[in-house]
């Protein structure tokens, strides 16, 4: 029988994101931000115009290296293993077309975040925490209908010029964005837990609001200050480090539960 050809860089790639992004929706269910199979986490593959992302229904407890999907960069499927992709592909594919920094999404359902969006009312800038990640608001984006590229349309336009990388897409759910797909999935989180707080707080009586100035400082200490030096990210699909030369792991090879990688630049 003859010998099995080794990966290609292409391959070695894209087996790394896909465990990645079936790690991270666990992420999803171990912090509470969905049910059922709703929900999902999508990665851009550096350095081609694809991205890989989960499949439509599935459940979470099925969710494997070996179902995630690959997509390029207009939603159509590259490797599916005969699934479909998740319905939310054309939102993700036509972030990544019009983001170019933009290398992941992640999309909830999670209730606290719902609850503002079902009214349509932006999450106020009143916590240190939210100007740290979010650094100003976390925006309502437009009312759209799944299906084809609007939310996407929706998403790009609502975070354009904005530093929050969360958006509650109206009648809908949370959107966020990375600079890797565990930066997306960080936002959601996050996003959520403000959203808890600050309901809270508002059944409490009147918020206070945090000047503007400071919210810059917070976010300018935790973006670039705050937290250790980010590791390699994943290597470009035909670079050095991705023909196999360097044996370390990167971003993409740490297991979701091995806790954070960095809290520097975890945001665009």
């Amino acid at each position: 029988m003859p010998e099995r050809p080794p990966p290609s860089p292409v391959d070695d790639v894209l087996g790394r994101l896909r465990r990645q992004v079936s790690d991270l929706h666990q992420e999803l269910v171990r912090y509470g931000l969905v049910v059922w199979t709703a929900g999902n986490v999508s990665a851009r593959v550096p350095g081609a115009d694809l991205f890989v992302i989960k499949p439509s229904g599935v459940d979470y407890d099925r969710l494997s290296p070996g179902n995630m999907i690959v997509c390029d960069l207009d939603g159509r499927v590259v490797d599916g293993g005969g699934l479909s992709p998740s319905s939310d592909t054309a939102a993700h594919a036509y972030v990544y077309r019009h983001m170019p920094e933009v290398g992941g999404v992640a999309h909830t359902h999670s209730t606290y975040a719902c609850a503002w969006a079902a009214r349509g009312e932006p999450v106020p800038c009143v916590l240190t925490a939210m100007a740290d990640e979010f650094g100003a608001e976390i925006p309502v984006g437009p009312f759209a209908l799944i299906g084809d590229d609007s939310i996407g349309r929706g998403i790009v336009q609502t975070l354009a010029g904005h530093r929050s990388p969360a958006v509650l897409m109206q009648n809908h759910g949370v959107f966020t964005v990375g600079r890797d797909a565990r930066a997306a999935v960080k936002a959601a989180v996050m996003c959520e837990d403000v959203a808890r707080t600050v309901h809270v707080s508002r059944q409490l009586g009147d918020l206070l609001p945090i000047a503007g100035p400071d919210i810059d400082r917070l976010y300018d200490r935790y973006q670039n200050v705050y937290g250790q030096p980010a590791p390699a990210s994943v290597p470009e699909l035909g670079s050095e480090s991705a023909k196999g030369e360097a044996d370390d792991r990167s971003a993409v090879d740490r297991p979701a539960n091995d806790g954070p990688v960095t809290d520097r630049g975890a945001t665009v």
